[in-house]
């Protein structure tokens, strides 16, 4: 009863949200706010920060080296046993097309909200005066593939918690934290 009701809270909040990306600047601002959590940007990131000997951007590259490590794997344990339809898929009664193809089948959990939480919280971790715009930041790119249709709310919900916990993981393992 009570996945019922999340399922369906999560459908309808799905179907307003994407409701909303119909005009092309909402779809174009999604897509680009969703291209910024690809992968290698943030091999960029770590060798702009390592060429201009940031302070502990050593420290930032092994941190981000070792989340990834942890939450790459378990993303695709995650998405492969659950299983979970994407929108297009799931929701049925209203029409969804997707403004752009994902990468996979699955929908849970949101692997470019997840890889940008590992970058929020493992950066906040060592800078934490960047805290503020780098939540703002992980929190547009989760909302940008809503946005795009092809993730529910939960789905970023748990690819947050799937980049945060990793990134804590790490650097606890790494004494960061």
């Amino acid at each position: 009863m009570l996945l019922k009701r999340l399922e369906y809270w999560d459908h309808a909040f799905f179907c307003r949200l994407f409701a909303r990306s119909s005009s092309q600047v909402m779809a174009k601002s999604s897509y680009w706010l969703s291209k910024s959590a690809d992968g290698p940007l943030y091999l960029l990131l770590v060798l702009l920060l390592l060429m201009l000997d940031v302070a502990d951007a050593w420290l930032v590259t092994q941190l981000l080296l070792l989340a990834f490590a942890l939450e790459l794997p378990l993303y695709l344990l995650l998405k492969n046993s659950i299983k979970r339809a994407r929108p297009e898929q799931a929701v049925s009664l209203h029409r969804i097309v997707a403004h752009i193809i994902p990468s996979d089948t699955f929908s849970l959990p949101s692997g470019h909200t997840a890889a940008a939480f590992v970058v929020v919280t493992s950066l906040s971790l060592i800078y934490p005066a960047c805290l503020l715009p780098l939540l703002c930041w992980g929190a547009l790119v989760g909302l940008s593939r809503v946005m795009l249709g092809v993730h529910f709310p939960l789905d970023i919900l748990a690819g947050m918690a799937l980049g945060v916990l990793s990134s804590l993981a790490a650097a606890n393992w790494l004494g960061v934290w």
